[in-house]
């Protein structure tokens, strides 16, 4: 409390979105617990400010950490110019995937496991590298993390796969992370995808959770991730296309208040922000998904959807939101929806990390 209101005399405004965000012109303030980032186009604004807390009436004590290099586990490298690299070192055989076939489920009647090292604590490492730096193993971990309360050997193969991944792209000299190449005309782009009931096998045929759709969703700001997630859908879907308007949806969730976000940064610093496109990929019957999203009544096939699946409607109708068709091939979000082959694969993580 005693640094917010230092911030509020200096005359820095919280963000409407992210209350750790504080907004001044010329300069941005991240706080973090006890850790700050201070974010500038001029060097000399951020040592007058920093000054002023040391020197202020609130007499703080600062530790200068210099250049933004490392921030929760996170290394900040560049990696040539105009781009910023973020890597990240893993150590344990290779396999060019991450994930393969078939998908997990629980296996109740299958092997014990043959290693004794604690899965939980792996699941919960991998968790936290795809959240920061590491996007193209999000399914591979979700679904690994799924079985953490009693995994089986498959499991375990399921893990041990995914680190051998992580160990390979590391030894072939691999850029590791996310290379970030600015192209500002890009603005805000969302690529939603959904694997309707992918995960459904005769082994478990009784489990409601097998046929559960997966949601998948990449958000970028001129050609940069920024967000993704890939996640069960909390309810069944009944066709392909109410999978991908649920995900459509759910991914909406998450740019809106990211669009307020960014016009608040824009008092700050010039930024690109063109009407985002969001890009939806159509399978056989997905551009009834598309259909749905720029309709404005509801037909009897589409009636059951909740009402809290059609909030972005009044973002679409005044055009802040637009629903574009987009292929296959080129569909981001693919990556984070089930296993690839490795062509596609290779493809869509260099169009989401750079490498």
């Amino acid at each position: 409390m005693k640094l917010k209101e230092a911030l509020v005399v200096r005359e820095f405004k919280a963000s409407e979105i992210d209350p750790c965000i504080f907004l001044k012109p010329g300069i941005i303030v991240l706080v973090y617990v006890d850790d700050c980032i201070i974010v500038s186009d001029n060097k000399l604004k951020i040592q007058h400010f920093v000054h002023s807390l040391k020197t202020g009436p609130e007499q703080f004590v600062l530790t200068e950490e210099g250049t933004l290099d490392k921030f929760l586990g996170i290394n900040i490298q560049p990696a040539g110019p105009g781009k910023d690299g973020v890597q990240l070192d893993l150590n344990a055989k290779e396999t060019p995937t991450p994930v393969g076939k078939p998908l997990l489920h629980k296996d109740s009647n299958g092997k014990s496991r043959k290693h004794s090292w604690n899965y939980r604590t792996a699941v919960g490492m991998s968790g936290y590298l795809q959240g920061s730096t590491r996007p193209e193993i999000s399914m591979a971990s979700h679904q690994c993390a799924r079985f953490v309360h009693d995994p089986k050997r498959s499991h375990e193969r399921a893990m041990i796969r995914l680190v051998r991944y992580l160990k390979s792209t590391k030894e072939r000299g691999m850029e590791r992370g996310i290379i970030y190449e600015l192209k500002p005309e890009l603005g805000l782009e969302c690529f939603v995808d959904a694997d309707f009931a992918g995960g459904w096998t005769q082994a478990d045929a009784d489990n409601a959770e097998q046929v559960m759709s997966r949601t998948a969703f990449v958000i970028r700001y001129a050609g940069c991730p920024i967000g993704w997630s890939s996640k069960l859908q909390s309810e069944i879907a009944l066709s392909t296309a109410e999978a991908e308007y649920k995900a459509l949806s759910q991914a909406l969730r998450e740019v809106i208040p990211l669009m307020t976000l960014l016009q608040e940064l824009g008092t700050v610093f010039k930024l690109y922000t063109a009407k985002p496109d969001f890009m939806c990929k159509v399978w056989e019957d997905n551009q009834s998904c598309i259909a749905m999203a720029e309709s404005t009544k509801f037909s009897p096939r589409t009636k059951h959807i909740a009402l809290k699946y059609h909030h972005f409607k009044q973002f679409q109708e005044s055009g802040r939101i637009k629903v574009s068709y987009i292929n296959t091939e080129d569909q981001l979000a693919d990556i984070l929806t089930k296993p690839l082959n490795d062509q596609a694969f290779f493809k869509l993580r260099k169009m989401l990390c750079g490498w």
